[in-house]
Formats: structure tokens, C-alpha cells, sequence
């Protein structure tokens, strides 16, 4: 069951982010204003004291059983229609909400709706690294200039030669995404869900322009799962569900070497 709200964010939030405050600050200061959830399974006074200030609910949860868990928890915690789930290191420009439902009414057969971003390094907002012009690449490919991409073949290509939807700037219709997240893996999660998504009747539809700003610091989920490996073994995973198993290793090699010439 919903409420009556159209939109919300749902915030994983794990420890003491140190980027935790300008997310919610950003959160806040959107043009059209949406309720927001943090979820957690490591409440605290400062977590408390945090959520007061921007006026958002808190939902405590546990035992911790990992990110797949953390986000499945996020997105039950919130209950509009659509949710978009919040990354608490980013940070989500004031248009954002506004450019978001618009294309949601534009596209009523949406289950998922991306948007643009730049990334967030060494103090610096980048627009343009190597991966995001791949990422780009593959976008246009899968859209071919079109708003939304219903069929198949379409959201499948789109997934192809890798995960092309940036998770952190996803809006999901919530009745199609509880439970979505796979609570085993660590770095493929949104892949792995937006695939399966794919198989589904429902459009994938993007905001072209620029509406967040993912931050990437060596702390980060995928950073840690980069360093211990994991990344590689999932990647190969993905790739070979869809590719044959020599196409998948070739695959999953070089998406390791675009992530180091990706950084910026």
C-alpha cells in the first residue's frame, strides 16, 4: 500500500557519513518538494539529530545483512508511488523532483525513470571522464533519441556492455521494486534488478539533462568491492547471462581496465 504521496526519497543511510548532511541539504532544497525516508540498520543520537534537522523519518531496521538488504529496507520505507533511492554520499540538484515526474507523466508506462549526473572527485564536479562518455554511448544506442524504450530487445541492449543506468539517479514505481534488490551480491546489485526489470512489460524512460551529482571517494561501496575484486567476479557473472562465455570474459576484462582509465 501507498499513501498519498506521489514521490518520495528513500536514504540508505550506514554510519556516520560525512556526505550524509549535503544529501539531505540537497533533498530539501528541491523546486517541488518530496517527503524523505532514511533507512538504517545502525540508528544513533547523530543519525537522530540529523533527520530532525531536515525534517525526514527515520526507519531503523536490522539485523545489518548488507547493502542488498539496506536498499530492499529503503524501499519499503518509503510509501509514495514513486521512490527514488537517495545515495547519501550524492548530492541532487534542486530540479531534479520537478524534471523526474515530469517525464513521469509524459511516460505512464515507465518503470523506471534515469536522468543525467556528473560525478563528484577531488573537490572537482567532472562531467565528462571516459566512463561517463561509455555510459553516454550506450544510453543513445539503447534510446536512439527517444524519451523512453519499452521493447525488450531495447531495455536489454541497454544493459548489454554493461550496467549503462546510474544507479543513484533512478526513480523506480515502487510496486514494481520491493524486494528487487539481490541480497547476495555487492557491486551488481542495480544491474542484476534492472535486468530483470527489462524482462518486464514496463518502459524505461531518461531526463536528459544534468540532475545529480554521484560522488566518488575511495570509501564508497564500489571502490571497496573494485579493490577486493568482487566487481570483476560480478561483472563476469552479468556478462555472461548475456553473452556467450568467451564474449563475457573479453567483456568483464575490459570493463576492468575502463574502471581505472574511467577515474578522474
Amino acid at each position: 500500500m501507498t499513501s498519498g504521496w506521489h514521490h518520495a526519497f528513500a536514504v540508505p543511510a550506514h554510519g556516520q557519513s560525512p556526505h550524509l548532511r549535503e544529501c539531505l541539504a540537497s533533498l530539501r532544497a528541491q523546486t517541488v518538494p518530496s517527503p524523505v525516508f532514511i533507512s538504517t540498520s545502525t540508528p544513533s543520537p547523530w543519525l537522530g539529530a540529523l533527520a530532525a534537522e531536515f525534517d525526514a523519518t527515520l526507519v531503523a531496521h536490522g539485523p545489518n545483512r548488507g547493502i542488498g538488504h539496506d536498499w530492499n529496507q529503503a524501499m519499503a520505507a518509503a510509501p509514495a508511488t514513486w521512490v527514488t533511492l537517495a545515495h547519501q554520499d550524492d548530492v541532487y540538484l534542486p530540479h531534479f523532483v520537478a524534471e523526474t515526474m515530469r517525464c513521469v507523466e509524459r511516460q505512464p508506462r515507465a518503470d523506471l525513470v534515469m536522468t543525467g549526473y556528473a560525478e563528484l572527485a577531488h573537490r572537482r564536479t567532472w562531467t565528462w571522464t571516459p566512463m561517463l562518455a561509455v555510459k553516454r554511448l550506450l544510453e543513445e544506442q539503447a534510446f536512439l533519441g527517444r524519451e523512453a524504450v519499452s521493447h525488450r530487445r531495447s531495455k536489454r541492449r541497454l544493459l548489454a556492455f554493461g550496467c549503462a543506468i546510474p544507479c543513484p539517479t533512478v526513480t523506480l514505481r515502487r510496486d514494481r521494486a520491493l524486494g528487487l534488490f539481490r541480497e547476495d551480491l555487492k557491486v551488481d546489485l542495480d544491474w542484476d534488478a534492472w535486468l530483470r526489470l527489462a524482462d518486464g512489460p514496463g518502459a524505461f524512460a531518461r531526463v536528459r539533462r544534468l540532475c545529480m551529482l554521484h560522488r566518488i571517494h575511495a570509501d564508497s561501496e564500489t571502490s571497496d568491492g573494485i579493490r577486493a575484486g568482487v566487481r570483476a567476479r560480478e561483472d563476469r557473472a552479468m556478462f555472461e547471462r548475456l553473452w556467450p562465455a568467451p564474449i563475457a570474459r573479453m567483456l568483464a576484462r575490459l570493463y576492468a581496465v575502463g574502471y581505472e582509465a574511467g577515474k578522474p
